[in-house]
């Protein structure tokens, strides 16, 4: 079999974008899901015509049947969920939601349900309205009546006749209103006051891009997210499209589901391909050769799938441009952790401070914006607090991303060094590029002395994956950085790193247990998060920050891991701004928190227990902001627990590993009035006494490894929230609770409680082994 080089040069790519062309037409021309987008009525007149109308036009019709299940190739579920919402026994006006990233589907489902028989009975009127970014009213007041009537004269009324008439034709009658594209909270709130409010089963579905669109419209209603196909029903579609019913041949499957792939089972994708295929069906070897290029094909075709996913960048506010285009530097598939991306935007200066709230905050807020654009896919939710915490980027809007950033002169990718300098191996770029990303591990980095003429700047310097022996030479000009991750194999703290004054991000990863920072870190005026890795996650050893004294109060907001008890006790004093902190104790000590007014997530882990000893933490206490509190191995008495109930912000809470010590844990009645995520982990706790009241807004509640625990309160299964209860490696008696509380709640009617009980019994022998083995850490257990 020839390479990949070979196949490019074995066919025109000028015939090949002349298909895609055609295909774009023809795709039009079905009107299932558009190449452009513009507020004119469509000229398929079916999907505007009221269902009388339609009884007897046939001349209009939006094509076969035959191509319109080809097109409809794994959405049906969906469109079986939204045609029951739509027809269900609700009087009252409802809006029901189709949100999707441009090119997933969304004018696919919704066409189907639009076309589908019972939906044409139930509906006296149906009419389809295209938005789209330009809000044209008049011409969507058209659009309407023309749907409804098409011998009105409506050029010459005004606004106000045309808005009247609508309401006119629509009152007293059960209609359907599909609204396309819809970009803009005003644009909803325009629209909706066309439509009259009988009570009598009428409907609006509305598509857009933009989720909050969606709730806006309303918030109780109905909204039918879009993901990707799967590879079987994208490989279904390709082949329908292609080949029109008839049977594939053999040859085609492997090269077909590659092709399915290389389109990402985006719907459009695949369909725009399957144009350029339809051309040379029964050709193997054409096959092969879209195989290895349908990337190329579908990023070249300026009219197709880039374009539509284009409209999506053309209307982002200009302040979240950045941030999108910045998401085109990464590597294919490059799974986001939010906390890292929040903070790289803030060092690239690419957040805009307001008042009262944080950097970090905005950015967060910038984040959930592309999330509800659908630009930004969530990869991964918090169990304990479902915010957030991984996001990816679809490929070809990584496609668009990098394509826009180029254009725009953003970024400059290369596989070579421009910003760290192999000694005498400099490249200077074309152009001044305002970021550059290397597409290649560097594990030798010096920066040039001095540096060349064209580099002004540099913000971000990333080199975890250089395992550095000593701290690169020159690094400490780079003045300008504001984050710097380093892996540093050789003991001790680089001193010059308190010399880059703009830091405002250090990540500093080290297989030595402690590091000692310098007293005059605090130089670091700019520095809001301070953090230490283990350099693997096989590596269980212990690791923390020391800190022996610092000579001026700091702005952190973020300090993961440091070691309290060396001197740096008074933390109102020394970090009078920190939100999140993450520290180890020493036993038989007193701790208080209460004085800092901005934490909202401490973690509380005392690494010095003394084996078999009961010694530890002798007393805590905590201030009232806080959300999230995880306490491993601090061995607090059970009766300290009302310190806990007393914090009425406190949504999570994690105790792991002797956290509380003692048999028996009573909540008398008390209240954790906002506590929403609850753990037990590896305790001796034999029994335990709850009510409903104590926890009125609990979601989740997880047991792990409490061998000694017979039973849950009943009384749990009485909270009214409670939606899971996970137990992981407990007692059978302890499996048997729970599922008689399940069932005891299906006796009253609520289904919603699920439980998952997950046996383990290896990890009974383990626990039997390190309960008492002072070896055992935290890195060990589950997050």
């Amino acid at each position: 079999m020839r390479n990949n080089v070979d196949f490019k040069r074995s066919f025109d790519l000028n015939d090949v974008r002349r298909s895609l062309k055609s295909v774009e037409v023809d795709f039009m021309s079905l009107n299932v899901d558009r190449m452009k987008t513009d507020s004119s009525p469509r000229p398929q007149r079916t999907l505007n015509q009221s269902s009388a109308t339609q009884s007897t036009t046939s001349g209009n019709s939006l094509g076969s049947k035959k191509i319109l299940d080809n097109i409809f190739v794994g959405i049906d579920r969906d469109a079986e969920l939204i045609r029951d919402k739509l027809v269900d026994d609700g009087k009252k006006l409802d809006v029901v939601s189709i949100v999707g990233m441009g090119g997933i589907g969304k004018i696919t489902v919704a066409t189907k349900v639009f076309n589908d028989g019972y939906v044409k009975h139930h509906f006296r009127i149906r009419v389809w309205v295209t938005v789209s970014q330009t809000y044209d009213k008049r011409a969507v007041l058209i659009q309407i009546l023309e749907s409804i009537r098409d011998q009105l004269d409506l050029e010459k009324a005004s606004d106000s006749r045309l808005r009247e008439l609508v309401h006119k034709h629509l009152m007293g009658r059960r209609y359907l209103i599909v609204i396309d594209d819809i970009w803009h909270i005003e644009t909803w709130d325009n629209l909706k006051l066309f439509f009259p409010h009988g009570d009598n089963g009428s409907r609006i579905l509305i598509t857009s891009r933009i989720t909050e669109v969606a709730k806006h419209a309303n918030l109780d209603g109905m909204i039918l997210p879009l993901g990707c196909l799967n590879k079987e029903k994208g490989w279904e579609l390709l082949c329908q499209k292609v080949f029109r019913g008839n049977k594939y041949p053999e040859w085609s499957l492997k090269p077909g589901m590659r092709i399915v792939e290389s389109c990402h089972r985006l719907p459009l994708a695949v369909v725009v391909i399957a144009g350029v295929l339809a051309k040379e069906a029964w050709n193997e070897k054409f096959w092969m050769e879209i195989a290895y290029s349908a990337s190329l094909y579908i990023v070249g075709d300026q009219n197709g799938c880039l374009e539509i996913l284009g409209l999506s960048y053309n209307n982002l506010p200009l302040h979240l441009r950045e941030c999108f285009l910045y998401l085109g530097g990464f590597p294919e598939d490059y799974m986001f952790k939010v906390r890292d991306l929040i903070w790289l935007w803030v060092a690239e200066g690419f957040i805009q401070q307001t008042e009262n709230r944080s950097l970090e905050d905005i950015a967060e807020g910038y984040l959930m914006d592309l999330i509800d654009r659908n630009l930004v896919i969530v990869a991964h939710r918090s169990k304990s607090n479902e915010g957030v915490t991984a996001c990816k980027v679809h490929d070809l809007v990584k496609e668009l991303c990098l394509k826009k950033a180029k254009e725009e002169r953003f970024i400059l990718q290369t596989e070579r060094l421009v910003l760290f300098f192999h000694r005498y191996n400099v490249i200077t770029p074309p152009y001044k590029p305002v970021r550059v990303f290397i597409n290649k591990d560097i594990y030798d980095p010096h920066i040039a002395h001095p540096p060349p003429q064209n580099l002004r700047s540099i913000l971000v310097l990333d080199l975890q994956k250089c395992r550095l022996t000593t701290f690169p030479k020159g690094m400490e000009l780079l003045v300008n950085l504001r984050y710097l991750a380093i892996w540093k194999e050789s003991a001790g703290f680089p001193s010059l790193i308190c010399n880059l004054w703009n830091l405002q991000t250090l990540i500093y990863v080290t297989p030595h247990i402690r590091t000692v920072l310098p007293s005059n870190i605090s130089d670091l005026v700019y520095l809001r998060h301070l953090l230490t890795y283990q350099p693997s996650k096989g590596d269980t050893v212990k690791r923390a920050f020391i800190l022996c004294s610092i000579e001026k109060p700091m702005n952190l907001q973020t300090i993961s891991k440091v070691m309290l008890g060396y001197g740096v006790d008074n933390f109102q004093k020394c970090f009078p701004h920190v939100k999140e902190l993450r520290c180890s104790t020493f036993p038989g000590k007193e701790y208080d928190f209460k004085s800092l007014a901005c934490l909202e997530k401490l973690t509380l882990i005392d690494y010095r227990r003394i084996r078999k000893s009961s010694c530890g933490v002798n007393r805590v206490t905590f201030p009232a902001t806080l959300r999230i509190l995880k306490l491993v191995e601090c061995r607090l008495p059970w009766s300290d627990m009302s310190i806990l109930q007393s914090l009425t912000n406190l949504e999570v809470l994690k105790l792991k590993l002797n956290a509380f010590e003692g048999s028996y844990w009573n909540t008398n009645e008390q209240e954790f009035p906002q506590l929403k995520f609850l753990r037990l982990e590896m305790l001796d706790i034999k029994l335990w006494e709850a009510y409903s009241p104590s926890f009125p807004c609990l979601k989740r509640l997880e047991i792990f490894h409490c061998y000694h625990l017979k039973e849950t309160p009943l009384g749990i299964g009485d909270i009214s929230t409670l939606e899971l209860i996970k137990i992981k490696g407990g007692s059978h008696s302890l499996g048997e609770s729970v599922r008689r509380i399940q069932e005891d709640q299906h006796d009253f009617g609520n289904y919603d409680l699920k439980i998952d009980v997950i046996d383990d019994p290896q990890y009974l022998i383990f626990a039997s082994r390190t309960l008492s083995d002072s070896t055992l850490t935290p890195e060990t257990l589950s997050e």
